[in-house]
């Protein structure tokens, strides 16, 4: 007879005891069951005593988690969370080193555990463990381990960063500004800073003021790519912290002292991997730069500005008074206001008056600052480009002020100029590090390539728009590629000619073609089901071979990492917590196991519960567009295993593996490319032997049937 479905079969393991096999009672009170385990051991007082897992973190077992017990699951019997951090927190006033030392490592083991932490934390131990940082008797070991358990007992969310005091945030920042310290303790010192100036805009202050930029240099400079990673976290925190003016003049002068160039060589094009922390950082950091283009962009032109409307008659100098000698100089005024109203319309404004052009924002007077660069910094291809379509026929030419403001718009769009930065993204293109004024150089680069473009199509004004959509995509299949610097930038661009544009919309419009012959959509729909079939074992094995997932707080991005996977008989989701840097480990080593019986449903997006707690921000979009939760059986309750995928490509794929098991169709975007490039492909194969041979839209009329049968041969009559 199976036993009843809230008892489970265990083992209790204690040193020095035979370990004991039990049938757990779900329904039983967790103190009944610790009873019954310390009287077969003959202990006293069970209320000493409690229940840990054997594996992974070794969490206490506690009346909200006791369902996560599964049969065979393996548990040990240890000393009661609540005496531990007692006795733990007297080891850290031992007047001995080793004491304190061996006490900080066993706090640091248990620390990970939210009910270990919350003993810790009620009996003051973070006021405690800071003490031993501020007295910083030790700069050593002692030091480290006390800063990463106070870390790791912040990161519950228990206690608010904001209660930090001021001597013990700037005792801290002391460890991050002296010279020779220990590996260990400043890169966990610049992390709680950071945790410091993410969370408190007073203490953030602070810590600005505190710590010299020239400092984080020196940090970045370190050939240690864990404290340079820490380095670039908190210098992008206090730039997100700071104001518009103060973020400007804190890149400026980081830019001074050649941080950028760094960054490109030692970082970027390092021989060692970019982790995916210092990638967001970049990213952040690229973003920042380009924000302070905003202010400019939201900016109209004021036409009673003497300073704009002397950069208006620049640019027009610039154009058609290259050795800057007047030929209006003894002009009447009417006649010199004609001609410079002429010379604006040749320059491709769409009025005389130039001012109306540049009130739209954006891009504002950003569009007046690249049209300056352009002018200045690449004279002769500024001069050519507006003589030779001056010559033009009206119709052909290409208007260089309209070219130049909507080419504004468009870049700003492509790289989300003044949008917020994103939790999670690693977008960063590298070349943005590459060179001083990338912006303004990325522009030079790209109203060239629209004037090449425009010649390439014979566009009249027109094709302005279908141009411009040309020169979006060339611009945005480049940027795609990340190149690693703008005259590589320049090299592939200009080689995606307007033809060449043609050519891979004609491929992909062929991938994608939906309107095809009655008899080839029939075969289609034959070769489904096998393809489908074929679609869902490859996704089945992808879940096999398991994935890494980032664990995300609701405050900002998290580096903890755990890895989950499907075991080799489709039957048990295998999980558990593995250390960052580490690779993934074997199936038989993860701690946690749930049976795919026990799945209830599969939640995505908004539906999920880990989503529905962080709220709808603008930055929470791009987390819920990769969270996806499974609900299971937890005794009589339902209970989530949450997931951030780490990538839209393998939010699709696990959603669909986990639909498969569940026997739900794959209905991702994902499965849909891959069913129709399959479908793509073996259609040919099997129309290889038809090529050129021109398939009717209907079948041919079957023929009539023949006035007799006599060709029929008869079967029932034997042969002799």
């Amino acid at each position: 007879m199976a036993p009843p479905r809230n008892v489970v079969k265990i083992a209790v393991q204690m040193r020095d005891a035979i370990p004991q096999l039990i049938q757990l009672d779900q329904a039983k009170p967790l103190a009944a069951v610790l009873k019954e385990v310390c009287d077969a051991w003959s202990l006293p007082h069970s209320e000493r005593y409690a229940l840990q897992f054997a594996d992974g973190h070794r969490r206490y077992i506690t009346e909200n988690n006791r369902m996560e017990i599964k049969n065979g699951s393996i548990l040990c019997l240890s000393t009661a969370p609540d005496r531990e951090a007692e006795r733990l927190l007297r080891g850290l006033q031992s007047e001995s080193r080793e004491g304190r030392r061996e006490a900080l490592r066993h706090l640091l083991l248990l620390a990970p555990d939210l009910t270990f932490a919350r003993e810790v934390i009620s009996r003051d131990g973070l006021q405690r463990l800071g003490t031993i940082i501020e007295d910083g008797d030790d700069l050593g070991e002692v030091l480290a381990l006390a800063l990463r358990a106070f870390l790791e007992l912040m990161e519950h969310g228990v206690v608010s960063w904001e209660t930090l005091s001021i001597p013990f945030v700037r005792k801290v920042v002391c460890y991050v500004n002296m010279n020779l310290m220990d590996a260990s303790v400043q890169p966990l010192a610049l992390g709680l800073l950071e945790n410091v100036t993410l969370s408190s805009p007073t203490l953030g202050q602070l810590v600005k003021s505190e710590v010299p930029l020239d400092r984080l240099l020196v940090h970045l400079q370190v050939m240690n790519q864990q404290l340079q990673t820490k380095a670039m976290a908190l210098l992008t925190a206090l730039l997100q912290g700071a104001t518009p003016a103060e973020r400007k003049h804190m890149l400026d002068y980081l830019w001074q002292r050649n941080l950028r160039q760094f960054i490109y060589k030692n970082i970027i094009h390092s021989a060692a991997p970019l982790g995916d922390e210092m990638a967001h950082h970049l990213y952040v950091l690229q973003a920042l730069m380009l924000g302070l283009l905003e202010p400019r962009m939201r900016t109209p032109l004021d036409p009673y500005s003497q300073e704009q409307r002397e950069q208006l008659q620049a640019l027009r100098q610039a154009a058609f008074e290259p050795e800057g000698e007047s030929v209006s100089a003894g002009l009447s005024a009417d006649r010199r206001r004609s001609l410079c109203a002429r010379e604006f319309r040749k320059l491709g404004f769409s009025n005389s008056n130039p001012a109306q052009d540049l009130e739209r924002v954006p891009p504002g007077l950003l569009a007046l600052d690249n049209m300056l660069y352009f002018s200045r910094q690449a004279p002769s291809a500024y001069s050519r480009f507006v003589l030779e379509n001056s010559s033009r026929e009206d119709k052909h030419e290409c208007p260089f002020a309209r070219s130049s403001i909507q080419l504004t718009v468009l870049l700003c769009d492509l790289l989300h100029v003044g949008e917020p930065c994103s939790e999670t993204a690693q977008d960063f293109s590298p070349m943005f590090f590459g060179q001083d004024q990338s912006f303004h150089e990325l522009f030079c680069v790209s109203i060239q390539l629209l004037n090449k473009t425009w010649k390439e199509m014979r566009a009249t004004q027109e094709d302005f728009d279908k141009v411009m959509q040309v020169v979006r995509e060339q611009l945005a299949r480049t940027l795609a590629l990340k190149p690693s610097s703008l005259e590589l930038f320049r090299t592939k661009v200009n080689a995606l000619t307007y033809g060449e544009v043609l050519r891979l919309r004609q491929t992909e419009r062929l991938h994608q073609e939906g309107t095809l012959a009655p008899p080839i959509l029939e075969l289609r729909e034959k070769l489904k089901p096998e393809l489908m079939g074929l679609i869902r074992q490859q996704r089945l094995l992808r879940l096999c071979e398991g994935t890494l997932f980032h664990k995300i707080s609701s405050r900002r991005r998290q580096d903890k990492l755990w890895f989950c996977c499907l075991s080799p008989n489709h039957k048990v989701l295998q999980y558990g917590d593995v250390e960052e840097g580490v690779g993934p480990p074997t199936p038989e080593s993860l701690p946690e196991q749930l049976p795919v019986a026990d799945i209830r449903a599969l939640l995505t997006g908004k539906d999920c519960p880990h989503v529905r707690e962080k709220g709808s921000g603008k930055q929470n979009k791009d987390v819920c567009e990769l969270a996806f939760s499974v609900s299971y059986d937890h005794g009589e309750e339902e209970a989530y295993l949450n997931f951030i995928a780490p990538s839209k490509r393998e939010f699709h794929l696990w959603t669909d593996g986990l639909s498969a098991l569940l026997g739900n169709p794959m209905g991702s975007e994902q499965t849909r490319l891959d069913l129709e490039q399959l479908l793509t492909m073996e259609t040919k194969l099997r129309l290889l032997e038809l090529e050129n041979v021109p398939i009717p839209e209907q079948p041919p009329p079957v023929p009539p049937p023949p006035t007799n049968f006599n060709f029929c041969y008869d079967c029932s009559i034997a042969e002799p």
